[in-house]
């Protein structure tokens, strides 16, 4: 999907067998996602294979559907991008369902599904592995609560990409969540700068985060999260700024 799993697999593979390597694959929680050109389920298959063989394992531990919406194959002489109605996230799900028969993937899940199409799945009659993971965009200006407790409820763990509203690739016109008043002023309450204060309330909301750094201090700062916790009350604080806003 990023168009980086060859050179990925390469420094894998390097490292991984080094003499001086201090960790195993077996230590690596290694996630890849479903190309929306692939959702048929006869090609599910491929294009994991193919991830496999662009990283150099023989397994994944996560897989995800990219998108819900499936676009034509790229085989069928277009360019992959136009959406192809007749595939439903159903089939798809069950081509997934192979992969971890198979044993090719531990886990496979979901991307940007919402609501009603994951409730649909769910009561599908087919569907035989319920979604391990629902990645979407969540942060304190798009909190989606009512997905977030679905899927909780449903025992699909919900994991947040963008946790601090892609402060890089923003336009100048939209707002900033790193400047928001609230995580601002919680920031110098707990000695902690907005991010954290941003990702923090994503962790105790019982959410996992994928989080991009631009720099090492930047890295080192998002890791630095053990040994506080926000009160109830200034949970409450960051839940009065959703502004349902997507980048």
């Amino acid at each position: 999907v990023y168009f980086n799993e060859m050179e990925i697999g390469d420094a894998l593979h390097d490292y991984l067998s080094s003499p001086t390597a201090t960790v195993t694959r077996q230590d690596l929680f290694i996630v890849s996602k479903l190309p929306s050109p692939f959702h048929k389920k006869q090609h599910v298959q491929l294009a994991l294979r193919k991830t496999l063989n662009d990283l150099k394992l023989d397994y994944l531990d996560l897989y995800l559907v990219h998108w819900p919406v499936a676009f034509e194959y790229i085989d069928e002489g277009r360019d992959g991008k136009a959406i192809d109605p007749t595939v439903t996230l159903a089939e798809t799900w069950q081509g997934m369902q192979e992969l971890v028969e198979q044993g090719l993937v531990k886990y496979i899940g979901i991307s940007n599904v919402p609501v009603a199409l994951l409730q649909e799945l769910l009561a599908h009659p087919q569907t035989t592995i319920t979604p391990a993971v629902n990645q979407v965009e969540l942060h304190p200006y798009l909190q989606q609560t009512p997905l977030v407790r679905f899927c909780q409820h449903h025992g699909v763990h919900v994991q947040a990409y963008s946790p601090l509203g892609s402060p890089g690739y923003k336009e100048i016109h939209e707002p900033n969540v790193l400047e928001e008043t609230v995580l601002v002023e919680l920031g110098l309450k707990y000695k902690k700068s907005p991010a954290q204060v941003a990702l923090q309330w994503a962790l105790q909301r019982g959410t996992s985060v994928v989080c991009k750094a631009s720099s090492k201090a930047h890295l080192s700062e998002n890791l630095n999260m053990a040994g506080w916790e926000l009160s109830e009350e200034d949970m409450k604080k960051i839940s009065s700024v959703d502004r349902h806003y997507r980048y």
